[in-house]
């Protein structure tokens, strides 16, 4: 089947899933679509569907994330598959294992979807050709992590309906978040109009040729905005001083009620998690009426069984 043909049986036509770079406003929309399936079968009390019965999916993580990692765990299970996850920091990989060595030894195992996430951009890319499954990027250094920006995009549909011609605000540390550069090419292919917010020191470099808007203040790039996107600080990945102190930070950058009253009035507030209190976001803003953050975990789950499931019509049936 050519990938138009794909499109009109309604599937997804990739064989994996590496980045929001190349997908097309219906690949997206397909894969959301699916998701909106998966929340309803995951508030069943009866929650598994075959889809992966006999399959193995193997979660490969060279950086720790509870949270994603998890996820992408009880989604497989889910959906039947045998799921195996890999402790990388007890493997031969810390002895001294190169990446290829390690696709050659995953490859032995016979695996059918693979589950990375790593340090360095691009790793995940060089895996997916040197293995015979369907990879799955869950995160690779600065560069994307596609099923999080699926995961926010479920989020704000489910609630304002649309995501086209709604005003996205993505603020705090863009220069270090994958989650951001995956979220500015996912809103931009629905139709979305994206600010970042930063101060200057955490902004990349042409960040305006990503089709965004630019602000460095707060209150002027939260005007009128609809969704309100906090992202975590990495000071983990930061060499030198980017910020003057964290307290600096959070009275500049820090979304509180006052500068939250600049976006419109029902404006959500998001987080990808897990979050710094007080240092980019108000406790009493991250619990409070207009958040998403917990509904953000639950459509984690939703979204990444949705991958699975796309992914997994692309599977050898012998």
């Amino acid at each position: 089947m050519s990938a138009q043909e794909n499109h009109r049986a309604g599937l997804f036509p990739h064989r994996h899933l590496l980045g929001m770079e190349g997908l097309q406003p219906q690949d997206i929309l397909g894969l959301l679509d699916r998701a909106d399936q998966a929340v309803e079968v995951s508030r069943q009390v009866e929650k598994i569907r075959p889809v992966l019965r006999g399959r193995t999916q193997i979660n490969l993580f060279f950086e720790a994330s509870t949270r994603t990692q998890s996820s992408f765990e009880i989604a497989g299970k889910r959906l039947g598959a045998d799921v195996m996850n890999m402790q990388v920091s007890a493997s031969s990989v810390k002895k001294g294992e190169t990446l290829i060595d390690t696709a050659a030894t995953l490859n032995a195992m016979h695996p059918d979807i693979l589950v990375v996430r790593h340090h360095a951009a691009g790793a995940v890319h060089l895996l997916a050709r040197k293995v015979g499954c369907s990879v799955i990027n869950a995160g690779d250094g600065q560069h994307e992590h596609p099923t999080q920006a699926l995961l926010d995009a479920l989020t704000i549909r489910r609630h304002k309906g649309k995501i086209a011609r709604l005003t996205v605000a993505i603020c705090g540390d863009i220069l270090h978040s994958r989650v951001a550069r995956s979220n500015i090419i996912l809103l931009n292919a629905l139709g979305a109009r994206v600010r970042v917010v930063a101060p200057s020191t955490l902004l990349p470099s042409g960040i305006d040729r990503m089709g965004v808007e630019v602000f460095r203040d707060m209150k002027e790039g939260l005007k009128g905005a609809d969704i309100v996107m906090m992202l975590r600080l990495q000071r983990e990945r930061m060499n030198g001083a980017f910020i003057p102190s964290v307290r600096e930070y959070y009275r500049y950058y820090g979304l509180d009620a006052e500068k939250l009253a600049y976006a419109k009035e029902d404006a959500l507030v998001m987080h990808p998690g897990p979050m710094n209190r007080g240092v980019e976001i108000d406790p009493a803003v991250a619990d409070g009426p207009q958040s998403l953050i917990r509904e953000q975990v639950e459509m984690g789950v939703a979204v990444r069984m949705a991958v699975l499931e796309a992914l997994a019509a692309h599977l050898p049936n012998q």
